[in-house]
């Protein structure tokens, strides 16, 4: 395995890095300190080609897998809610309409929304339904050729913005089907908005369906899951290739202030506890990144990735949580205080271990998938 990058996938990661350094970072605190959605860092991603990176021509531009993370690395080294706003748009917000949209439909939205003129989210998480989608309670009947939507849902990204909305609904006995609503249909509303601790420029509200007509329905009925799967573990890696663009930033800041900062007459990247947390923050980074591109490999080699994806984004996540700790304690009161961002990227990793599937499904997902590959062997 050779995982030097070829020219077009370095030539993608400095394109995203000059994006993220002369456009997103300046105005990262204050998205921060005044949330509101990154609208025009948004379009700019949408000129560069970010939403149709993983689609193939002519919609999008056929992007393998690595170079897809490679740009999410870089924007989320920027900001990690102008990442989380973007990766909606180019992952989970047009994939199943991408992948089941027909006719009328595709035609008005697919090109659109991966040019970032139309705005997608997805809605599955539910009050009383995360991880568990089966306990979903949004139910979708069909009336008349029409499926009507009546639910909640929360934590939805991007919700106020939305045009078009992937939902999740059931329609049987452990039976989940996928539907497109569009922005103004009857009985949709966007409801509270929920205040969070990091990634505040990502927007995230309820949603309601009182009796909603759907637009269509997204490939077949209680075909749910199995198209979820054939995403999910993209997912994963989108959001472990966040976890270490976070990391990196708090990692870079952490030694650049170490060099800086003197004590008792030397810079404390000299004394051997702030060596340690360097150390320490360098191995895991690297360690979370060579996890993060064997995983990508395995993908474009079509070999099985769902339990790599898993431990990818498990170990990315948790690192980057560490790495931004050991930040802020090396930055001292500095690391408290809110004119470096470095409390900011420990309130923003945080969102890297419940985005994607939290760190405890996935190592019982894991653990899972260990003892079935045992007995197989068996």
């Amino acid at each position: 395995m050779d995982f030097a990058l070829t020219d077009d996938q370095q030539a993608i990661r400095d394109l995203f890095h000059r994006f993220a350094a002369d456009e997103i970072r300046p105005q990262a605190q204050a998205l921060d300190r005044d949330p509101r959605f990154p609208e025009e860092l948004f379009a700019q991603a949408g000129e560069l080609g970010f939403f149709g990176m993983r689609y193939p021509e002519p919609e999008g531009n056929g992007s393998d897998l690595l170079s897809y993370l490679l740009a999410v690395e870089e924007l989320s080294w920027g900001s990690l809610a102008v990442a989380a706003a973007c990766t909606m748009q180019s992952l989970m917000g047009t994939f199943f309409v991408h992948r089941f949209a027909t006719g009328e439909v595709r035609q008005r939205l697919v090109a659109p929304a991966l040019a970032g003129q139309v705005k997608g989210t997805i809605c599955m998480t539910e009050p009383d339904a995360g991880s568990d989608l089966f306990s979903m309670r949004t139910s979708a009947e069909e009336r008349d050729g029409t499926w009507h939507l009546s639910g909640q849902k929360t934590w939805i990204t991007s919700a106020p913005m939305a045009d078009m909305f992937t939902v999740f609904a059931r329609t049987g006995d452990k039976e989940l089907s996928i539907f497109l609503v569009e922005q103004g249909a009857p009985g949709l509303s966007v409801g509270r908005f929920i205040e969070k601790m990091g990634v505040r420029a990502s927007l995230t509200s309820e949603v309601s369906f009182d009796n909603t007509p759907a637009t269509c329905l997204l490939g077949k009925v209680g075909a749910g899951i199995p198209a979820l799967r054939e995403v999910l573990a993209e997912i994963r890696l989108m959001t472990a290739a966040m976890a270490l663009g976070v990391a990196r930033a708090a990692y870079e800041d952490a030694v650049s202030y170490s060099l800086e900062r003197a004590q008792f007459g030397k810079p404390i990247a000299r004394f051997q506890a702030v060596q340690e947390h360097i150390a320490e923050m360098r191995t895991k980074l690297e360690a979370a990144r060579q996890l993060t591109h064997w995983a990508a490999w395995r993908s474009t080699q079509g070999l099985e990735n769902t339990d790599q994806a898993s431990m990818a984004k498990l170990y990315a996540s948790e690192a980057a949580m560490e790495i931004c700790d050991r930040a802020a304690r090396i930055l001292a009161s500095y690391g408290f205080a809110n004119e470096y961002p470095i409390e900011r990227y420990l309130r923003d990793a945080r969102f890297t271990i419940i985005g994607g599937g939290t760190s405890e499904i996935l190592r019982v997902n894991i653990a899972r998938g260990t003892t079935r590959s045992w007995q197989g062997q068996a």
